[in-house]
């Protein structure tokens, strides 16, 4: 069934219609791999595309990462196409491109039943997930969020929405600000992954620490990137340090002694220890874990 709890700190792009890439792309290290079908390949390469994504999907052997297909919109001539093959090959994930409103999920969603009906495949094991790329889509971003249970997370696109809005991207991403709050807050509500959209300079390491540290701050789980080496900041940037996973430790052991001596009340240096605080302590210990920096 549909995976909400996965760590997706990296998603990273594979052009469609790149077999090297595609062949290889389990080597990279991202927590999730997304095939292109959609911006990356041109409306002469489609067909090509599909068949190559699915030729993949069906005989190479990704291990644990996480599976994701970006498909073309449904009301394209390719997007049902798009959406039939990628089912049938078992993929993990459809990301659905420029998501406007839940009716769009809610389509998918139908389409993607019919289809795990008519090959046997138990309803529900594929998820969903919605782009959101204009104005409009971020205004339902939190309708969006809760139009289907297949949903493990909602992204940023920013590069239509900017456009939507008749501006441009800036370093500093202060045209972005309330988009991404609407989508971070509309995914915590209804308690799904917050993506964030791409960052294009793939030469400009420092440009793209700094928005990584920034989505960090705001809660995001994780980025969408471009390139192989857009991985390496990003878990660095993600993983805990030294003296947060002491603390983290530290509270899962006063709840251990707690639970030991039969208390329902865990305190740790004579602070109340509250579920907010376990919370926090859980997800840094994960975190660790999925970096190798914790066993």
């Amino acid at each position: 069934m549909v995976d909400h709890e996965r760590l997706r700190r990296t998603m990273m792009f594979i052009p469609g219609n790149n077999p090297a890439m595609i062949k290889d792309a389990y080597i990279y290290g991202c927590d999730s791999i997304m095939f292109d079908l959609e911006d990356s390949v041109s409306p002469f390469e489609k067909d090509a595309a599909r068949s190559l994504v699915f030729h993949a999907l069906t005989t190479v052997d990704y291990g644990t990462k996480e599976k994701v297909v970006r498909v073309n919109a449904l009301d394209t001539p390719v997007g049902i196409a798009d959406l039939e093959a990628m089912v049938r090959a078992h993929v993990d994930v459809i990301r659905l491109p420029k998501t406007e409103k839940p009716e769009d999920i809610v389509f998918c969603d139908e389409q993607v039943t019919r289809i795990e009906k008519e090959i046997g495949l138990k309803v529900g094991t594929t998820g969903l997930m919605a782009a959101i790329e204009s104005a409009k889509g971020v205004l339902n971003a939190p309708a969006i969020a809760v139009a289907s249970n297949r949903l493990i997370g909602i992204a940023l696109g920013a590069e239509d929405y900017v456009t939507d809005m008749k501006t441009t991207r800036s370093p500093e991403g202060t045209e972005l600000f309330f988009a991404r709050s609407m989508i971070l807050h509309a995914a915590r509500a209804a308690g799904i992954a917050a993506l964030d959209t791409v960052y294009s300079d793939v030469n400009n390491e420092e440009g793209f620490r700094k928005e990584v540290t920034l989505i960090k701050q705001l809660g995001f789980d994780g980025k969408s990137i471009i390139n192989p080496r857009q991985i390496a900041p990003v878990v660095e940037i993600f993983t805990p340090t030294a003296k947060e996973i002491e603390k983290a430790q530290a509270v899962m052991a006063a709840i251990e002694e707690a639970h030991k001596k039969g208390s329902g009340v865990i305190s740790l240096k004579g602070k109340m220890v509250d579920r907010p605080i376990v919370l926090r302590a859980e997800r840094t210990l994960k975190l660790a874990k999925a970096a190798k920096v914790l066993k």
